[in-house]
């Protein structure tokens, strides 16, 4: 039983552990030039200069703190608008038909739209900063959200909520105690996509002249041809991203669990 559950834990590790081992070989055996992928150890000591290194003694070094806590605001002030819209429509979508047919042609079609191509707009409305990241943001986050949302309120049985109905049960506790824990597998499948996809637009937003960020970090690092930071830059919004997701889903859980207690 020991071993079992040691191996349960240990089956996440071995894809990363198998690319690491396989990045030493090939840095190793020089089979790919170091100016086009770094030994793995030039990355780790990139990584403490980054994560630990007094700031101004060399470039990128000491920035990860402010340049986390500048992404983290960006992030989550988008994906929470996101969430704010995406939710509620989505739930209404689902279950309204009247609502459902009047979105579902504009987000159909504003979903088909590459995000890049919201960036020039958003520079001309919001200009260069933090409004026109967290606007790309929102707006990448919000398609999952609102489809998963709709799907899975969509797939209620409505006999659920007339029996909450018969049994008098106000709406808002047939909304909090059967409508959304019913649909939140979907909503939650939802809500760890967009997350997912925020980080992503994150960097975007990011790349455009933002002065901080870890987006930031990976296009000055561009410009030095620091490719070591680039990947340092690389696997900390990888470790934040999936910090963010084990955060939401355990938060997201909780909570639900709670307000189907009060109910």
């Amino acid at each position: 039983m020991v071993k079992r559950l040691y191996w349960k834990r240990g089956l996440p590790w071995i894809v990363p552990l198998g690319c690491l081992v396989l990045w030493l070989l090939v840095s190793k055996g020089r089979l790919v030039p170091a100016y086009l992928l770094p030994h793995p150890l030039d990355v780790c000591r990139a990584a403490y200069g980054y994560v630990f290194g007094q700031i101004g003694s060399q470039p990128f070094a000491g920035r990860f703190i402010n340049d986390l806590l500048n992404s983290l605001l960006r992030v989550l002030l988008g994906f929470s608008l996101a969430v704010v819209a995406g939710i509620p429509l989505g739930v209404l979508s689902g279950r309204l038909p009247l609502i459902n047919r009047l979105l579902s042609n504009m987000v159909s079609a504003m979903r088909a739209v590459p995000g890049i191509s919201w960036l020039p707009m958003a520079m001309v409305w919001f200009g260069i900063g933090v409004k026109t990241t967290v606007f790309l943001v929102a707006m990448a986050a919000f398609f999952p959200i609102y489809l998963n949302s709709a799907d899975g309120a969509r797939q209620i049985n409505p006999r659920y909520c007339q029996a909450g109905a018969m049994m008098g049960v106000g709406r808002w506790r047939i909304v909090v105690g059967i409508l959304l824990p019913s649909a939140m597998p979907q909503i939650m499948t939802g809500l760890r996509l967009g997350m997912g996809i925020a980080w992503a637009y994150l960097v975007l937003g990011e790349m455009t002249g933002v002065p901080d960020g870890m987006g930031a970090m990976i296009m000055d690092a561009r410009m030095l041809g620091r490719l070591d930071i680039i990947i340092v830059g690389m696997l900390m919004i990888a470790a934040s991203g999936r910090l963010c997701d084990l955060l939401l889903y355990h938060g997201m859980r909780f909570c639900f669990m709670s307000a189907r207690r009060m109910t």
